[in-house]
C-alpha cells in the first residue's frame, strides 16, 4: 500500500527557512547595485552571506531532527493564480532538502573563502562574488521549493548564474563560447522539464510535490513513462549526462572556483536531486528506471574513457565529474535503498571533487596558470599542502579502503549486481569497469602532476605553495574526503535520515549474481590494477606533445565525437530553420533578431555578430520548445496522456 505524502506547516525557528534563499540573494543584489563602491569589501560580504546561510542551515537541520514528521512546509504567497492553476510560492524543508542545504552552503562557503585569494588580482572580483551568491541562492531555491514550478524558477536561476560565471572572462572568445554552449544545451533539458510540469497540471491539476506524488497511482503507465522521460531529459541537461554532457567540460573556461562550485556543490547535483525528489514517479515504472540506469552506465563509462585521454588538469576533473554523476544516476535508477546510496555518493563527491578542483587551482596558482599535466611533474616537493590534500581526494575518488569514496561508490556497484536478470551483469559490469578506469586516469593525473621528473616550461623557475586563504579550505575539504563517507554510513547514517523521503533502506540480506564480498574483492582488484598500471606507465613522465594514437584514443581526445553529433543533429537543423524563417519574413524576424542583438549591447562588428548568433540560437531553442509544448497540449487534448 502506498503511503500518503503529507507535510506539516513550519513554525518557530523553522519559519525562517526562507532566509536561506534571501540572504545570498540580498547579498548579490547589494553587490550588483552598489557597483564599484563595494569593490573593497564586497568579496567579504559574499563570503559572510554564505557563511550565515550555512549556520542557519545547520540550526534548521538540528531543529528538524527533533520533529516526528521531519518535514515542514512554509507557504509565503500565491505565485500564480490563473483559472484552475494555483501555484504556491512555498518552501519545503525535509531530510532530502536539509542534506542538500548543508552541502551547498558548507562546501560553498569554503569555495567562496578560497576565491577571495584566488580572485584577489581580478578587477571584477566584486561582480564575481555577486554572481557566486546568485548561484548559491538559485540552487537553494531549487532544492527548497515545495512544488515543481518553484524548482523550475531555481533551475533557471542556476542556468543564468552558470552562464554569467562560465563566461566571466568574456573577453576571451573561448570563455564566451563555453558560456553560450552551457546556456543553450541546458535549454534543451529545460524544455523537457517545462513540458513535464505542463503535463502534471494537465493530468493532475497541480504541481505541488505532495499532490503530484499522491496522484501518480491514478496515471496510466504511458503517462508516467512520458512524464519521467521528460524529467530525465531535464536532469541530464543540468547534470551533464548523456546525451547532454558536452557542455560540462567546456565550463572549465571560467575561474577555477566556478568549476569547483558547479561540479561539487551546485549545478551538476541538481539532476540527481530532481530524480531523487521525484522518486514516486520513477519507482512507478520499471521501464523508466531501466532508461535511467542505461543513461548512468553509459555516461560513467564515457566520462572514464574521455578523461583518460585529456591533458588539461581541469578537463580531466570535469570528465571525472561526468563519470561520477553517472554512478549517482545508476543509484537512483536502481531505486529502493539505492536512492540513498546515490545521495551519499553525491555528498562524498562534493568533498573530494571540491578538494581536487581547488587543488588544481592551487597548482595553477603556483605554475603561472599552466594547465597541461604533461608540463608538471615533481611538484610534491614544492607544494606539500596541495600535494597531500589532493592525494586525499585522489584516494577517495578511486575508492581506497577507508576513505569516503569507498563507502559511497562500492555499495552502488554491489546494488547494480543485485538485479534479478541479465542486466545485473550489464550494469554491474559497467560500474565495475568504471572503477578500474577511474583508478587509471585519476592516478595518471596525480602522478603526472606531482611526481616524476619536472617538466616545467622555462618561464617557471620556482613553483610555490598557495596562501593560507587557499590552503585552509583545501585542508578542511581533504578531511571531508577522508572521513565523510564513513561518517555518513555509520549506524544507518544518511540512509536512515532520508528514509521518510526516499523509502526504507534495503534490509541487506539480498544477494544478486555475486555476493557482496566477491564484488568488494573484485572492485578492489580492478582499482589496484588500474592505479598500478597508470603508475607504471607515467611515473617517468609522458610525451610533451600528442603522439599518433589508435582509433579509441583519437575518439576520446575528440570527446567521442559528441560535439560533431550535436552539431549535425541539433545545431545545423536549427540554423536551417532560423534561416528559413528569415527568408519567409526577412523584415520581421531579421529585424527582431538584429534589434535584440543591438539591445544586448552593440559593440564591435565581431561582438555584434556573436550576439546576433546567440540571439538567433536562443530564438530557435524557444521555437523548438514551443513546438514541443504544442505537441504535448495536443496529446493531452486527444486523450493520449489521460
Amino acid at each position: 500500500m502506498e503511503e500518503t505524502v503529507e507535510y506539516a506547516q513550519a513554525t518557530g525557528l523553522l519559519g525562517g527557512v526562507w532566509l536561506l534563499v534571501a540572504i545570498p540573494l540580498l547579498s548579490a543584489a547589494v553587490l550588483l547595485l552598489l557597483g564599484r563602491r563595494a569593490d573593497r569589501w564586497g568579496h567579504w560580504l559574499g563570503v559572510a552571506a554564505i557563511g550565515a546561510a550555512f549556520v542557519l542551515g545547520l540550526s534548521f537541520f538540528f531543529q528538524l531532527r527533533g520533529l516526528e514528521n521531519k518535514s515542514v512546509e512554509l507557504s509565503l504567497w500565491d505565485f500564480i493564480a490563473v483559472g484552475d492553476l494555483r501555484v504556491d510560492f512555498g518552501l519545503l524543508f525535509d531530510p532530502l532538502a536539509a542534506v542538500f542545504v548543508l552541502l551547498i552552503t558548507g562546501v560553498g562557503f569554503l569555495i567562496h573563502l578560497y576565491a577571495v585569494e584566488y580572485m584577489a588580482h581580478d578587477a571584477g572580483r566584486r561582480r564575481f562574488f555577486a554572481y557566486f551568491n546568485l548561484f548559491v541562492a538559485a540552487m537553494l531555491l531549487l532544492v527548497l521549493g515545495n512544488n515543481y514550478v518553484m524548482l523550475y524558477v531555481g533551475w533557471e536561476g542556476v542556468g543564468l548564474a552558470s552562464y554569467l560565471l562560465i563566461s566571466f572572462w568574456y573577453e576571451r572568445p573561448s570563455a564566451a563560447t563555453a558560456g553560450k554552449k552551457a546556456f543553450l544545451m541546458n535549454r534543451v533539458g529545460d524544455a523537457g522539464l517545462a513540458i513535464a510540469i505542463f503535463i502534471m497540471f494537465a493530468t493532475l491539476g497541480t504541481t505541488q510535490y505532495d499532490e503530484v506524488f499522491n496522484g501518480v497511482g491514478a496515471l496510466t503507465g504511458a503517462t508516467v513513462l512520458i512524464l519521467g522521460l521528460l524529467l530525465l531529459l531535464g536532469a541530464a541537461g543540468k547534470s551533464g549526462q548523456f546525451p547532454l554532457q558536452a557542455w560540462l567540460p567546456d565550463a572549465m573556461e571560467g575561474p577555477t572556483p566556478v568549476s569547483a562550485l558547479i561540479h561539487a556543490a551546485t549545478m551538476v547535483t541538481a539532476g540527481v536531486y530532481l530524480i531523487a525528489r521525484s522518486n514516486p514517479i520513477f519507482s512507478a515504472n520499471s521501464t523508466l528506471q531501466l532508461v535511467v540506469l542505461s543513461v548512468g552506465a553509459l555516461t560513467l563509462l564515457m566520462g572514464c574513457i574521455i578523461g583518460a585521454a585529456k591533458d588539461d588538469i581541469k578537463r580531466v576533473l570535469a570528465w571525472s565529474t561526468v563519470s561520477q554523476i553517472g554512478y549517482m544516476f545508476l543509484g537512483v535508477g536502481l531505486g529502493g535503498g539505492a536512492y540513498a546510496l546515490a545521495i551519499i555518493h553525491l555528498l562524498a563527491h562534493g568533498f573530494f571533487k571540491a578538494n581536487m578542483f581547488l587543488g588544481a587551482g592551487s597548482v595553477m596558482h603556483g605554475m603561472k596558470d599552466q594547465v597541461d599535466i604533461r608540463r608538471f611533474g615533481g611538484l610534491w616537493k614544492h607544494m606539500k599542502i596541495t600535494w597531500l590534500t589532493f592525494m586525499m581526494g585522489w584516494l577517495a575518488i578511486i575508492g581506497f579502503p577507508g576513505l569516503s569514496g569507498y563507502f559511497s561508490k562500492e555499495p552502488i556497484i554491489a546494488s547494480a549486481f543485485e538485479r534479478e536478470d541479465w542486466t545485473a551483469w550489464l550494469f554491474g559490469g559497467a560500474a565495475l569497469l568504471g572503477a578500474g578506469l577511474t583508478a587509471f586516469y585519476m592516478t595518471r593525473l596525480f602522478v603526472l602532476t606531482f611526481h616524476g621528473p619536472k617538466r616545467w616550461t622555462e618561464d617557471i623557475e620556482h613553483p610555490h605553495e598557495s596562501p593560507k586563504l587557499m590552503t585552509i579550505p583545501l585542508i578542511l575539504l581533504a578531511a571531508g574526503s577522508v572521513a565523510a563517507g564513513g561518517l555518513m554510513v555509520m549506524n544507518g547514517g544518511v540512509a536512515s535520515w532520508l528514509a521518510p523521503v526516499l523509502g526504507e533502506e534495503a534490509a541487506g540480506e539480498a544477494h544478486g549474481v555475486l555476493s557482496h564480498e566477491v564484488i568488494n574483492i573484485l572492485s578492489l582488484l580492478v582499482t589496484a590494477l588500474g592505479a598500478g598500471l597508470a603508475w607504471f606507465l607515467f611515473r617517468a613522465g609522458t610525451a610533451t606533445a600528442p603522439q599518433p594514437a589508435g582509433v579509441l584514443v583519437t575518439a576520446a581526445r575528440r570527446n567521442l565525437y559528441a560535439d560533431a553529433v550535436n552539431e549535425a543533429v541539433f545545431e545545423k537543423p536549427g540554423i536551417f530553420l532560423t534561416r528559413a524563417l528569415v527568408y519567409l519574413d526577412n523584415r520581421g524576424i531579421d529585424g527582431l533578431v538584429n534589434g535584440l542583438a543591438a539591445a544586448v549591447g552593440g559593440g564591435s562588428g565581431r561582438l555584434r555578430r556573436m550576439q546576433t548568433g546567440f540571439v538567433r540560437s536562443y530564438a530557435t531553442s524557444i521555437l523548438a520548445g514551443a513546438l514541443l509544448v504544442m505537441a504535448a497540449f495536443l496529446a493531452v487534448q486527444a486523450g493520449w496522456l489521460a
